[in-house]
């Protein structure tokens, strides 16, 4: 297939087709993240597209069930040019059940209800938000694009178009210390709470050569968590999430314990878990520095 530049796609779309349509991320300010900074973020010209998905047809992926739309924000695209995608995606691939993307929360709220209904209606199920935290400054300090009351309406936009939110956070962007773990981890479970998405996944903040949270840390102006501290706010977190029936991992390669359930119904389990591990203070039971190499 034809991709620009590096593709990049969440976890659990491993065995899906790859349709690169927008090329970068429409926001790509995050100082955490080095994933799309050597790309400027375009639109591919629709036929390019549909040429590519005739091109799929004829490989194996003529038994594509699932298919995640590239790169870092498909949302963001004009509705016209999504329905088109859509359309000729479930008309190539008569086994096709699901289409995915990322959504930003900018390009999200750049929708109108009624759009992001019709998008939904027309195929696209799934949409993987980057949440990141509930902290209002914290948000703003890694130039996400909006602040907490920002992410809170576009998550809450999502749901109610009836997609199958999939949100992510990552602990540790708040830096070392049991008071800012507590505080991040409080405010962050809050805001799953009141988006209240069907899946939640918890990564861990790494520092990514050349990005400005990384040249933070460099200069001394931000301490990383411990990985003891990570795994508390993990539990943390978990302890405050009151939502049922939400798909709950901590299993990236970021994390130091993999970790996976549904919440609040193993929410024992999974304490009991941290706990455990968190007493032992055993870093022999954590995952190697050498095997999170992201």
């Amino acid at each position: 297939m034809r991709y620009e530049g590096d593709i990049y796609r969440p976890p659990g779309e491993w065995k899906s087709y790859l349709l690169q349509c927008t090329v970068g991320c429409s926001n790509n300010t995050c100082t955490f993240c080095d994933m799309y900074k050597a790309k400027r973020y375009h639109v591919r010209p629709l036929n390019d597209v549909l040429e590519d998905i005739q091109m799929a047809t004829g490989t194996f992926y003529r038994e594509t069930e699932t298919v995640f739309l590239c790169d870092g924000d498909a949302i963001d695209l004009p509705v016209d040019y999504l329905l088109t995608v859509l359309d000729a995606l479930y008309k190539a691939f008569p086994r096709l059940r699901r289409v995915t993307t990322y959504a930003g929360p900018l390009s999200t709220l750049r929708k109108s209800p009624g759009e992001l209904k019709t998008i939904r209606a027309a195929g696209l199920q799934r949409a993987y938000l980057g949440v990141e935290t509930g902290d209002d400054a914290l948000l703003r300090h890694v130039k996400k694009g909006v602040g907490a009351e920002g992410m809170l309406r576009a998550g809450r936009a999502l749901v109610e178009a009836g997609f199958d939110l999939w949100t992510i956070v990552i602990t540790g962007l708040e830096g070392g210390g049991r008071e800012a773990l507590e505080r991040n981890a409080a405010l962050t479970a809050k805001m799953i709470n009141d988006m209240n998405p069907k899946h939640l996944s918890s990564m861990t903040y790494m520092p990514v050569e050349g990005t400005p949270m990384y040249e933070e840390v460099r200069r001394g102006e931000m301490t990383l968590q411990t990985p003891f501290e990570s795994l508390l706010e993990v539990r943390e977190l978990v302890s405050q999430i009151e939502l049922s029936g939400l798909h709950y991992t901590s299993n990236h390669a970021s994390n130091y314990l993999p970790i996976k359930g549904t919440l609040k119904e193993d929410r024992a389990r999974i304490l009991a878990q941290l706990d455990e591990v968190l007493a032992a203070n055993d870093p022999s039971l954590l995952r190697d520095n050498a095997m999170r190499g992201l």
